[in-house]
This record gives structure tokens, sequence and C-alpha cells, in this order.
């Protein structure tokens, strides 16, 4: 047993050495916390206060940017902090704000499309 969790065997006759891989490892499940955005840095990162009082750098999931999911400074997010770092983290959830429905919005423009 090898210490990534994976058996080698050697077969004497051909001197092949076969690899079974052990996919019932147990992952480090992630921490998921809320907190308020409250600076803006360079790289597409933000500061998070937690809601415990805890600060941490965050940035952005792909499935926020793949949805253009704007995030500013004020807003409510959830983080994914790994349990091995609780310095960084990821933001993978904006809260819809109660003040987002007031604000007038400009209409939206149609795409146009080509035939």
């Amino acid at each position: 047993m090898t210490k990534t969790g994976q058996s080698a065997t050697l077969l004497h006759s051909h001197s092949v050495l076969i690899i079974h891989k052990e996919y019932n490892v147990a992952k480090e499940e992630l921490l998921q916390f809320e907190g308020l955005v409250t600076e803006i840095l360079p790289d597409a990162r933000y500061r998070v206060q937690l809601d415990n009082g805890h600060q941490l750098v965050a940035y952005t999931a792909g499935r926020m940017k793949k949805n253009r999911i704007k995030t500013l400074a004020g807003d409510r997010v959830t983080v994914e902090v790994s349990p091995y770092d609780l310095e960084k983290g990821r933001l993978i959830f904006r809260h819809k704000d109660e003040r987002a429905g007031s604000l007038s919005r400009p209409p939206q423009r149609h795409q146009f499309r080509r035939r």
C-alpha cells in the first residue's frame, strides 16, 4: 500500500506493475458561511466579513462568472471555505437584496439575431 491510497502488484511472470486505485477515500467537506462584502480587491477578489466576525479574502466561483453575477461592496454572500486554510474562500452565492427591487432599472434592449 502506498501513501496515496494505491496498492501496487507485481506480476512475476511478465514483470508488469499493476496499480489499483482505491476510490472510497473520504474527501474533506467544505465549510459554508454567510457574510458581507466589505471591499473589492484587484484580480476579481473580495474582502468578506463573516457573520462570526472573521475576515477573509474570497474569489468568485466559476458558475457565478459564467452567469455574469456581479458582486458589489455591501452585498450579502455565501462563502465556501476549506478547513485547511480559513483565510481564503470562494463566493458561491449572492443573496437578493430587499432594496434591489425598489431601484428603477433601465429597460433591456433586445439583442439582434442574424438569420
